[in-house]
């Protein structure tokens, strides 16, 4: 899935990293402690799992993604309420709106309807009867096509070839799980790029190793 969260590469857009103190808080305000607390919260009360959390905060409007980290965390939470029918859509910008002192007539709180998906155990590790598909030192290319559902294949990666070199335990697939249309575990590769395959030839040299799923990979 595009959008704004899938910045990997594109430095020239956003310019160079900020310096990280090594003495930074964990929260700059207590709004952010609370903004953390919220999102937490929102995730068990809407049934939603690591994966639908994450593809919440992909759909979080661009303004409010680039504003902070707090604040997309924030919006993200709301989106999973609405998303299982705890909160309506524009209840909190009506809610907002007359703690301000205007007359907006707050949405009915519609019926709640947390999702559901069969579970194949604690955490996200499983067991795949299929043997891998590929091994140590394959040459491997990743899949072209662009999902309008959330994936983990970061779009500067998408046909790009790299080597394989680990095979990974398997793991339940983000694409399906983020959706609760099922698990549908796979097995995970180290597949490492050269900088110049992803990047072109100005890239500076260096290579980058990233964890894909079986599914993002054909052999090269």
């Amino acid at each position: 899935m595009d959008g704004v969260h899938d910045m990997g590469g594109k430095a020239e857009h956003f310019g160079p990293l900020p310096t990280i103190d090594p003495q930074e808080p964990v929260f700059h305000a207590e709004w952010e402690g609370k903004a953390f607390a919220l999102a937490l919260l929102a995730n068990r009360v809407s049934g939603a799992n690591l994966h639908a959390f994450r593809h919440a905060i992909e759909r979080v409007p661009e303004p409010e993604y680039l504003s902070g980290y707090y604040e997309r965390w924030l919006a993200s939470a709301e989106i999973l309420l609405v998303d299982s029918g705890i909160l309506a859509p524009g209840a909190v910008a009506a809610r907002a709106e007359n703690l301000r002192g205007g007359r907006v007539e707050e949405p009915a709180v519609p019926e709640p309807h947390k999702p559901t998906m069969p579970s194949g155990g604690g955490g996200n590790l499983r067991t795949v009867e299929e043997s891998p598909a590929f091994a140590v030192g394959d040459a491997v290319t990743t899949r072209t096509s662009v999902p309008s559902t959330h994936d983990r294949l970061p779009s500067y990666a998408r046909g790009r070839t790299g080597t394989v070199t680990a095979v990974q335990p398997a793991q339940v697939l983000p694409d399906t799980a983020a959706h609760f249309v099922g698990e549908n575990p796979q097995h995970v590769y180290a597949v490492e790029f050269a900088a110049h395959e992803l990047w072109g030839e100005d890239a500076e040299p260096f290579t980058l190793t990233l964890d894909l799923y079986e599914s993002y990979l054909e052999k090269a």
